[in-house]
């Protein structure tokens, strides 16, 4: 089965006429344009979002092909057995039908939804031999060079106009599933609110296995007094929410464990509230009067306890080995430290030392490691 994408673009194609948003005018400058989406299969169905494709039950063209409506789109059956799977326009995300088998092409909204890409691999309906590429692509994406970041990341091409796609995929070429698209260890480093946590979410959108690992005791938040703290609360209700709900959540100090553990994809955020964690459980810092003090040179009080900077720098020492030799797609996501104003009291001092000291081994033990801005993404080198 091959399907020719006439028009790659959203309703209005890409960039959209008059519009005059950043995407449109980089594609405008670029020579970029993407008519409204289009596709023909086998040279005899065209479907066209919003109108009916021509098909039927016959011998021959067209008619040869079974065409079954999903919601969210169009599952079609060649002579030959071939299926694709087809969105059936912007926005819109099909789903197979129960039973249904795997598909040998793939055309998706994938920046209506990436995690859909993963859901239809964790049901085993796309597969190395199943050809995926973006369809209906327009100023949702920054630009022409993002979308293929992307669909690198996602392991899908990024269509464009007049690309034939062909399904399936040869046995023994690049497919799905042979995990080229990620680095083994990817380390996110960024400020408060940097959209850190967002990229790391987005690169593993598309993969079928995916661990969640909150770096915290698993707890019950709570603020002054000892009353539930439901800001904190609702922050974490936000992330949850935008996971896909196939994920695994694991709330867990014990990352080292997890990075042994795990042989799929691992995303661990973050670091820096695992230092905390693991700061407090030692007794390197305490709450006291007038904020945090730290612990450092403070004996637990039992007899034969080790000084709890000790105990931290093992838990980190651990933390790092687990890294180094891990079997799992991971991505681990850290806070940047250093750039502000020296804290003014001990506690923060040790924190800002520690995780700036950690962070740099981590980085020295990945394949890459991303430095977000303002929800930029930019590559530190080697």
């Amino acid at each position: 089965m091959d399907a020719l994408l006439t028009g790659t673009g959203g309703t209005d194609g890409w960039p959209e006429a008059g519009c005059r948003c950043a995407s449109c005018l980089r594609a405008t400058a670029a020579g970029i344009r993407r008519r409204p989406g289009r596709v023909v299969v086998d040279g005899a169905l065209e479907f066209r979002p919003g109108q009916p494709p021509s098909g039927g039950t016959g011998t021959s063209g067209a008619a040869a092909h079974r065409i079954d409506p999903v919601p969210g789109g169009w599952d079609v059956t060649g002579p030959d057995g071939a299926r694709l799977l087809l969105a059936g326009g912007p926005g819109q995300l099909p789903e197979p039908q129960p039973g249904a088998a795997p598909y040998d092409i793939a055309l998706l909204d994938l920046l209506a939804s990436p995690a859909q890409l993963g859901l239809l691999r964790s049901a085993g309906l796309v597969t190395a031999q199943t050809a995926v590429a973006a369809l209906y692509t327009d100023h949702r994406v920054s630009s022409a060079a993002e979308l293929a970041r992307r669909c690198t990341l996602w392991r899908a091409r990024p269509g464009t106009d007049g690309d034939l796609v062909t399904g399936p995929v040869p046995t023994g070429d690049r497919g799905a599933d042979d995990g080229a698209g990620q680095p083994r260890r990817t380390l996110i480093v960024g400020g408060a609110r940097s959209g850190k946590s967002t990229e790391a979410e987005l690169r593993l959108a598309a993969e079928p296995r995916v661990t969640f690992l909150a770096a915290e005791p698993a707890q019950s938040w709570t603020g002054p007094g000892g009353q539930p703290d439901t800001e904190w609360a609702a922050r974490v209700a936000m992330h949850r929410a935008r996971r896909p709900f196939w994920w695994q959540t694991v709330e867990s100090l014990d990352v080292a464990g997890q990075l042994r553990q795990q042989r799929d994809a691992l995303l661990i955020d973050g670091i820096g509230t695992w230092l905390a964690g693991v700061m407090d459980e030692a007794g390197l810092w305490r709450a006291g009067d007038g904020g945090p003090a730290t612990g450092s040179v403070v004996p637990t009080g039992q007899p034969g306890s080790r000084p709890p900077s000790e105990v931290v720098r093992d838990r980190i020492d651990d933390l790092v080995d687990a890294w180094r030799q891990t079997a799992a797609l991971v991505i681990a996501v850290t806070d940047e430290v250093g750039s502000g104003l020296v804290p003014p009291y001990p506690a923060g001092r040790v924190f800002r030392d520690q995780l700036g000291w950690l962070n740099q081994r981590l980085a020295a033990e990945s394949e890459l490691v991303l430095h977000i801005v303002a929800g930029r993404v930019r590559p530190l080198p080697g």
